[in-house]
């Protein structure tokens, strides 16, 4: 059994609790709180904890095992460091650190002491996302052409981060989890609307090494919900819509086909013949929707959490992962502010 204390009791904060609550292995121990209220509201729900609201009593517990961070990410290097000097393995909210340098600085400091740090990508462990990662791994799809996600909405805004550091994690991790490709550089524009001087409209552009790119739209402003992905290869195409309730993941046998490759390569010709040769054929097939395992995806990564922790498990969504988000998040912020200039990441 593994004594967890969770750090943080706000937006997110009850659900990791609810869930770490619900793991045979784990015995929630302590919540931490600098509101009152909010501390109330944890004691209130689970009796039985010890409540603090000071993050050192917690972090310096014997009681201890392991302790959930899910605070802002301005807080995250700076706890998660205490954390991991105490011997306490971590599991973060995303995105992991403020930038770069602290994640590197963490992973070395886990390493050192032994510990295990995991960064809260929860999509990743949704039925979706699993079934997805299924499909590509078969070359179902074929070689792939390119990767289309959107996220918006209608808030919710944050005081301290843009909308990319605050939609675009979810949607980088799961790239970077389904593509077996690194990005090389990220172009984006962006805007803000209130004076805030924080982005609430972003469009951000990764660019591959050989021709791939990924896009992703995120907006705190837009009118209506929307959480859909495409994924396009030279075989078939899926689309992912995760509002959906069912049939959240569509393939479709649908393509472009030119006939004469060779003659595509040359340069344009006077003759306008050559517009005659280039025969495009479009392919219009069936389509289906495969089942998806209905499962709440922050259970099964709690339970991952601690079994990787028994079972001394290096986790796919370790320090490692998360750094390689900040990475594109740093890089999006610079292009961002370079009118979209291409950066590397």
């Amino acid at each position: 059994m593994i004594n967890l204390g969770i750090i943080g009791y706000g937006y997110w904060g009850p659900n990791v609790a609810r869930n770490f609550n619900l793991c045979k292995d784990a015995h929630l121990a302590s919540i931490c709180d600098f509101d009152e209220s909010r501390l109330r509201l944890a004691k209130s729900t689970y009796p039985f904890i010890k409540g603090y609201s000071d993050p050192k009593d917690l972090i310096t517990s014997d009681d201890i095992q392991a302790v959930a961070i899910v605070t802002p990410v301005f807080t995250h290097y700076e706890l998660a460091k205490a954390a991991l000097e105490n011997g306490k393995h971590i599991f973060m909210e995303k995105p992991f650190t403020s930038n770069a340098g602290q994640a590197e600085e963490l992973i070395n400091l886990a390493h050192k002491k032994g510990l295990l740090i995991m960064v809260d990508h929860t999509f990743l462990f949704t039925g979706a996302v699993k079934k997805i990662r299924e499909i590509l791994d078969s070359q179902e799809l074929g070689s792939l052409f390119f990767y289309d996600s959107t996220r918006v909405n209608l808030g919710l805004f944050q005081h301290d981060i843009n909308v990319v550091w605050d939609l675009a994690p979810h949607d980088f991790s799961i790239m970077n989890y389904l593509i077996n490709k690194n990005p090389v550089t990220i172009s984006a524009h962006g805007t803000e609307h209130f004076g805030t001087g924080l982005e609430d409209v972003a469009y951000i552009a990764a660019h591959f090494d050989n021709g791939f790119i990924a896009h992703f739209h995120c907006n705190w402003l837009s009118p209506v919900k929307i959480r859909k992905t495409l994924i396009s290869g030279d075989k078939k195409m899926l689309v992912w819509d995760d509002l959906e309730s069912d049939e959240k993941i569509k393939i479709y046998d649908r393509g472009v086909e030119f006939r004469n490759r060779e003659e595509i390569q040359k340069p344009l010709s006077k003759n306008r013949e050559r517009i005659r040769e280039l025969l495009v054929s479009y392919r219009s097939g069936d389509m289906y929707a495969p089942r998806v395992r209905d499962t709440e995806a922050l259970k099964v990564e709690a339970e991952y959490f601690l079994d990787c922790i028994k079972n001394r498990v290096h986790p796919f969504n370790d320090g490692e992962a998360g750094l390689k988000v900040v990475r594109m998040l740093e890089a999006t912020d610079k292009s961002l502010k370079n009118g979209g200039e291409k950066t590397k990441i």
